[in-house]
């Protein structure tokens, strides 16, 4: 099926270099898209991950070692 659309239409974009830095550009925007994502995701949810003890405080340290 895909070899068929190839032939029909050249969707490869192998012939054209501009179809390649397009389809570069997209990726990027789709993995810093997905990262926002994952931290709006993250932080909408901290407080349950917190409950569960898989999210602690940034600078945790055993209470003999901090100062009065």
């Amino acid at each position: 099926m895909i070899a068929r659309l190839r032939v029909l239409g050249g969707i490869d974009g192998l012939q054209d270099p501009a179809a390649r830095e397009a389809s570069r550009f997209l990726l990027l925007v789709a993995v810093v898209l997905a990262l926002l994502l994952a931290i709006l995701e993250v932080d909408s949810n901290s407080a349950g991950l917190q409950s569960l003890g898989l999210m602690g405080n940034a600078f945790s340290a055993d209470p003999v070692f901090k100062s009065p």
